[in-house]
This record gives structure tokens, C-alpha cells and sequence, in this order.
């Protein structure tokens, strides 16, 4: 699904009540499924369901919660929709469920180190991506530190993915990550996304996530998630010039139009 050189947008659906940006918008079916069509009609080729915030401070869920958030979701989603699901979880059962129900990837912001994350992915033989945190989300912005934050998460990345394709995951099936804002300041940030070329040097695709960050309301001195849109816009236009094959993020009706005016230039 990767290996061209179309640019992916990820939709996201946190079917969560606390996730940063809509966090309780989407927790009844009802109204996770409406946001999925509009997504895919919006343009969205991947919609990435996720059931446990990873936010600053966020609480770790149980298994069961997140099982019976994410589950009935994508099976509703896979009555009217063949798209591509990708499972936002580093549970391993979770993954499982998830796969059986009808999800198509994994996406780890733990990068399978959990407990028999690995040996799951291996057995579920689907994409997986593979994202850098340094720390917990509980307490990862609590003064993250890093030598060479560029060195340092892709070396991190390196290494994930070795142990990746020596468990037996293939290498097409690998999709990688920085993970801004998951334990990093806003100038750790800048630093990775004037590196993106240097991530794509790593020869798998990466994706992208920094849609209504914090690191967004830096820049703009706005603390409104709300009014982060149009600056997510253009981050995820940039870093698609820059090569990044996935765009994870919010608004997908204006990035999809952000993109289809980099494609008429090119």
C-alpha cells in the first residue's frame, strides 16, 4: 500500500473521552461512524481508530475498556466500507481484536514493546507502524532530554525495525514514525521535522503527525486546539513535499485540498 508515491491521509477517530482534540465528539457508534464517511468522502485513504488517549497526562485504560470502544466501531465501519483501518493500540489483544473485526494495521506508539506485541504483529501478518516516544504519556513532557533528539529517535527507529524483521515482519509491511509531541520540546520537534529527509533516508515509509499539536500552538501562541487548523494544514503540506508517505491528522478535506495544489505544481 506504501511502496508508491501517493501521500496517504489518515484520518483520526479517538473514540475516547479524553483524547486532546476531540476527545468525547465520537465515543457513541452513532456518531464515530458518521465522522468516518465524511472522512472518506473528504479524502482519507486510511482511518485510524484509536480507543485509549495518548495525550500529556492521559490515564492508561484497561483492555477490556478499549476492546469494547474500538471493536464495535470497526465493525460498523466494515458493513459500508472496505477502506484501510489501521488500530491505534499497543495492546496486543486489543491488536488482535481489532484485526479480527476488520482492521487492516497496527499503529504503535509504543513500537511493539509491549509484552508479546511483537510476536501479535508477527502472527497477524499486517502493517505496522512504528512510532518513537521517550517516556509514558503520563509523564513524557516532563523535561524530555536528548543529546541529538534527530540521532538519537533515528537510531531508536533503526533499532525497532531490525528487531522488527527479525521476528518476521516484513519489510513492506513497516511504516515508521518520530512521534512529535510524545516526549519532546517544541524545539526537539522543529529539529525532527527539518530532519523528515533524513527519516526517509531510512528506506521505509514515515508518517507524520503533528495536526492541532502543541507544537502547532507554540508557533502560533494559541492555546484554542480549535483554531490550530489552518497551521496543521501547512505542516502537512510541508511534510509532504518533504517525502512523508502518511499524513496523520484532523482535517482531512483541507489537507486533501493542500495536497491536490502541491500535485497540480509538481
Amino acid at each position: 500500500m506504501f511502496e508508491n508515491n501517493k501521500t496517504h491521509i489518515m484520518g483520526i477517530l479517538n473514540v475516547t473521552p479524553d483524547s486532546f482534540s476531540d476527545g468525547g465528539k465520537f465515543v457513541d457508534k452513532q456518531s464515530a461512524i458518521k465522522q468516518v464517511k465524511q472522512m472518506l468522502d473528504d479524502g482519507a485513504t486510511i482511518i485510524d481508530v484509536g480507543g485509549e488517549s495518548t495525550r500529556p497526562g492521559a490515564e492508561d485504560v484497561s483492555e477490556q475498556d478499549e476492546i469494547a470502544r474500538v471493536i464495535p466501531v470497526i465493525k460498523a465501519i466494515r458493513e459500508f466500507s472496505n477502506c484501510f483501518i489501521s488500530i491505534d493500540t499497543s495492546k496486543p489483544v486489543v491488536m488482535k481484536q481489532a484485526i479480527e473485526a476488520g482492521a487492516s494495521m497496527i499503529n504503535d506508539v509504543r513500537a511493539l514493546q509491549e509484552n508479546n506485541a511483537i510476536e501479535t504483529a508477527v502472527q497477524l501478518k499486517v502493517p505496522v507502524c512504528l512510532m518513537h516516544m521517550q517516556g509514558q504519556p503520563r509523564s513524557m513532557q516532563h523535561k524530555p532530554s536528548y543529546t541529538d533528539v534527530v540521532l538519537e529517535v533515528t537510531g531508536f527507529l533503526q533499532q525497532r525495525v531490525a528487531a522488527c524483521l527479525q521476528a518476521g515482519i516484513k519489510k513492506n509491511n513497516i511504516v515508521i514514525d518520530p512521534g512529535f509531541g510524545f516526549g519532546k520540546t517544541f524545539e526537539h520537534n522543529i529539529s525532527l521535522f527539518k530532519a523528515i529527509n533524513r527519516l526517509n533516508d531510512l528506506g521505509y515509509p514515515v508518517l507524520i503527525g503533528v495536526s492541532k499539536k502543541t507544537m502547532i500552538g507554540h508557533i502560533l501562541n494559541e492555546d484554542n486546539v480549535d483554531k490550530r487548523k489552518i497551521a496543521s494544514v501547512v505542516m502537512a503540506a510541508l511534510a509532504a513535499q518533504q517525502g512523508a508517505k502518511v499524513l496523520r491528522v484532523h482535517d482531512v478535506k483541507a489537507t486533501a485540498d493542500a495536497l491536490a495544489v502541491i500535485s497540480s505544481l509538481e
